[in-house]
Parts: C-alpha cells; structure tokens; sequence
C-alpha cells in the first residue's frame, strides 16, 4: 500500500522524498487500514458472545453513537450519531455491543444507506426481537469539500423492521426519545 500511495504523491505533482512526506505513506496505509479494521471483525461473533436471556419485551434505545466511516465512493469521510432501537423476545444484548456493531460496518467503506441497513438486519437476525430499528444522522466531506460544497447539510436514513414497520405507535415512540435532548 506504501507504494502505491508514493504513487499518488508523485501523481499529484509531489516529491515523496521531500522532508515533510517521507513517512506519508507509511501513516496514510496505517491510518486507512485503522479506519478500515471493520472488515476483519464478524458482527456475529460479537453478538453470540454477549446474548442473554431475559423476560423483558419493551423498547431498548442506544442513542447518539458516535461514529465516523469512509464514503466508498471518494474514500472521504462522513460521520454522524446512530440511534439504534430493538424490541427483545426473550433474548437482549450486552449494551455495548450495539456500539459496537455501529463500528465494525462503519469502518468498511460504505454508503451511509448499506451501513443502516446492514446494522439493523444482524440485530434482527440474530436476536430474533420483536423489531429493530435503526437511525443514522451524518454529515458527509464528500459532500462539503467537493462536487456541489453545500455546508451544514445532513443526511438522515433508516431501517424500520418488524414492530418498528408495522405499528406506527411503535415508531412513534422510538423518534420522539431520539430527539429527547439531555
């Protein structure tokens, strides 16, 4: 990977060997491999680790996950608050755990539709819940440094599975505690 980005360097007109960019290639391979260490982590296993059974049915909200990720299509940042919900039937999850899953797909390069979408679905897959539910707030470099440079602009997605889809009250609920400031 060093070579290559030796290669880019002098693509855009630089001297690698110049005082300031001689270990640039060295930190830019280290830094997208730290911001792409997603792909070496399986979101099931850290779920099947942390499983627990509990006779608890009503909505469990992790709200406001930080997180950053890299546009798969200019390899720019974008970054953003997930606001992840679930139903459990029978079976919840170590808290962290939900962070945790936010991280593993967003260190991937991604679209910010797959990486909410992605989280929902291994929630639902193998917690079996009632409903999940799954907001993610960003705001995209790709967007503000380049092509059409609108600052301040945030994209919103969700996935809504099960209860979530199915009962509005149920929505209902889980938006109005996302948007609960404090």
């Amino acid at each position: 990977m060093e070579e290559q980005i030796r290669f880019i360097l002098k693509s855009l007109g630089e001297d690698p060997e110049r005082e300031g960019l001689v270990k640039t290639p060295q930190r830019v391979a280290q830094a997208l491999s730290f911001l792409t260490k997603g792909y070496d982590m399986d979101p099931a296993k850290v779920i099947n680790d942390a499983l627990f059974t509990e006779d608890y049915q009503e909505m469990i909200v992790q709200k406001d996950i930080d997180f950053f990720s890299l546009c798969e299509h200019h390899m720019l940042p974008f970054f953003g608050k997930a606001h992840v919900a679930y139903i459990p039937h029978h079976k919840i999850v170590g808290i962290s755990k939900l962070a945790r899953l936010v991280d593993i797909y967003a260190r991937r390069l991604q679209v910010q539709e797959r990486l909410t979408n992605q989280v929902a679905t291994i929630i639902m897959e193998r917690l079996e819940p009632l409903g999940v539910a799954v907001v993610i707030e960003a705001e995209h470099l790709c967007m503000r440094m380049r092509g059409v440079e609108k600052q301040n602009s945030m994209v919103i997605t969700s996935t809504l599975l099960g209860a979530f889809q199915s009962r509005q009250e149920t929505r209902n609920e889980f938006m109005t505690l996302i948007r609960q400031r404090g």
